[in-house]
């Protein structure tokens, strides 16, 4: 069901936006979501455009989200078999709804150096 944009939250969608911060504000998560809508297929290239990420700690957020329902893992069977990561339709949908929080954040933040 979609509330109309002007309707007051009540307190069960309050706790959906909570659980919904909860998934987005995971360490990684963001950098991961952000890399795979730049293109990242192949684990290395997750790893390259998330700095700072090891290897178990990118393997464990790809699992969460794909669990989640936000990234596909698709084994391709080849010599040596490939394994690639894509968002999935729910997670174009997440970060097309983070884009009005991105330009508020533009607007009304300053940047981390400051």
């Amino acid at each position: 069901m979609t509330t109309p944009p002007n309707t007051p939250i009540d307190e069960e969608n309050c706790h959906r936006i909570l659980r919904a911060i909860d998934i987005i504000g995971t360490r990684w998560t963001g950098p991961i979501l952000l890399a795979a809508s730049r293109g990242a297929r192949r684990f290395k290239e997750y790893r390259a455009l998330v700095p700072g990420i090891s290897d178990p700690q990118l393997t464990l957020r790809l699992k969460q989200l794909q669990a989640r329902g936000l990234i596909e893992r698709t084994v391709i069977p080849s010599m040596p078999v490939q394994i690639t990561y894509a968002l999935t339709p729910d997670a174009e949908e997440l970060i097309s709804a983070l884009q009005p929080l991105s330009h508020w954040s533009e607007r009304h933040l300053p940047p981390d150096d400051a």
